[in-house]
């Protein structure tokens, strides 16, 4: 499950387009918690470490998680190693929050959640987030993407949220919506994705809008 279009730091299934530049983030910008985390009844986000990269190797080295992101998969342990480090590089100039999505009763990563594109002038961000294949259909990843709204806009102070996906993906559409985001437009033909043009998805969601109370998923 990916969602994440425009370049950013994740991308799959119920992914949404996403590489933030390093320059998205105004000099005075948002003020970024240094060490967040976010806890449901069953998942805890937390921000990812190095530590992370083999089990996040399974997540993002697997063809169907990644179907409708811009990145390739990972083939190697060095692609998880350039991912972070660019992870690291968005992190120190507050471009990006990149969190690991983990079980409560497990611990170890099954996907990821990223806030980017900051907009400080319209209080604004971007998600992006994948996860395991495994899990898909089990509303881990509404829940997940419920809880970061919520930071999102009650912490962070937020004004509104976007995403950006594919439109042939329909999972990640749902889960979107699902939460509250709208549909907002089509772009037709507008991105190129590993070598295919394809159209764009638009969503949005205002801190205003309704969210819906979305339960907590006991595995």
């Amino acid at each position: 499950m990916d969602h994440q279009r425009r370049h950013q730091p994740d991308g799959g299934r119920h992914g949404v387009r996403g590489v933030a530049a390093v320059e998205d983030l105004p000099k005075e910008g948002l003020k970024l918690p240094s060490r967040p985390v976010i806890e449901t009844g069953s998942l805890v986000l937390r921000l990812v470490e190095k530590g992370d990269l083999p089990a996040l190797f399974a997540v993002n080295g697997d063809e169907e998680v990644v179907r409708y992101s811009p990145r390739e998969s990972w083939k190697t342990a060095a692609d998880g190693e350039a991912w972070f480090a660019k992870i690291m590089e968005y992190r120190s100039t507050g471009a990006t929050l990149q969190f690991v999505i983990t079980l409560r009763d497990g611990g170890h990563p099954i996907g990821t959640m990223a806030l980017f594109h900051f907009d400080e002038s319209v209080r604004s961000a971007e998600v992006g987030y994948v996860l395991a294949r495994s899990l898909w259909g089990k509303g881990l990843m509404k829940e997940a993407l419920a809880a970061t709204v919520a930071f999102a806009f009650d912490v962070l102070g937020l004004k509104r949220l976007e995403a950006e996906l594919d439109p042939r993906n329909a999972a990640s559409a749902k889960v979107l919506e699902r939460v509250g985001f709208t549909h907002e437009g089509h772009r037709r033909r507008n991105y190129c994705s590993k070598g295919e043009i394809t159209d764009t998805g638009l969503y949005g969601m205002l801190r205003e809008d309704p969210r819906p109370v979305i339960p907590s998923r006991r595995l």
